[in-house]
Parts: structure tokens; C-alpha cells; sequence
């Protein structure tokens, strides 16, 4: 059970870190630091010049904590590496895919009404 927590933590987190394009601009709103204008036009630069930025960056966030996650378990030389092979391969994959999904959930459906709902104009 302690292990399916922490492979949540990471799906949860890569997600959501490539889903702070569009957060940002909501936050500011609920903050009162910005103007819906300024939101709206700041949620454009970042979705659409800075998206691919964020979503690296969720992704180097899931490489890296599956490297830590998979050195907690012992697995540290490549000897571990090739002996784990099939479980490496199948919880990166479940990872990555659970990591899409969260991302695609949290983007385009969850920050999408959110943004409906403070005014923003997508």
C-alpha cells in the first residue's frame, strides 16, 4: 500500500506541475494580484508560447522521481537494472500513462471550468 502511495505522489505531481500554464493565471485571480484581462492575456502567452516548457518539466519531474523511487527500492547498477527489466518497464509505463491522463484531466476539464467560473474568456 506504501508503495502505491508514493507512485500516486509522483503521478500526481508531474501532472499537475505540466498543468501550471493554465493554473497560474487562475491563481492570480483568486489572489486579487491580477486583473482578468492581464489573467487571460497571461494564460495565452503561457499556454500557447510556454506550454511545451511545462509539460518538459512535468515530464523531467516524473523521470527524476521514478530514478529516486526506483533507488529506494535497491535498484542502483545496472546488474539491479537488467534483473528489475520487466517491472522498470511496467511501472514506468503505468506511470507515464496515469501522469497523461492526470494532466489531460487536470488542464482541459478541472482548470477549464475553473477558468470559466472566474471569468477568464476560454
Amino acid at each position: 500500500m506504501e508503495e502505491r502511495k508514493k507512485l500516486l505522489t509522483l503521478v500526481g505531481i508531474s501532472g499537475l506541475i505540466g498543468g501550471l500554464c493554465c493554473l497560474t493565471p487562475i491563481v492570480l485571480i483568486l489572489l486579487g494580484i491580477s486583473t482578468v484581462s492581464f489573467a487571460a492575456e497571461l494564460g495565452d502567452v503561457l499556454y500557447w508560447k510556454y506550454r511545451w516548457v511545462f509539460r518538459i518539466l512535468g515530464l523531467g519531474t516524473l523521470i527524476v522521481a521514478l530514478v529516486v523511487y526506483y533507488r529506494g527500492k535497491g535498484i542502483c547498477t545496472l546488474d539491479h537494472v537488467k534483473r528489475n527489466r520487466n517491472k522498470i518497464i511496467n511501472t514506468s509505463l503505468i506511470v507515464l500513462i496515469s501522469a497523461v491522463s492526470i494532466y489531460t484531466v487536470w488542464t482541459y476539464v478541472i482548470l477549464h471550468y475553473w477558468g470559466v467560473a472566474v471569468g477568464l474568456p476560454w
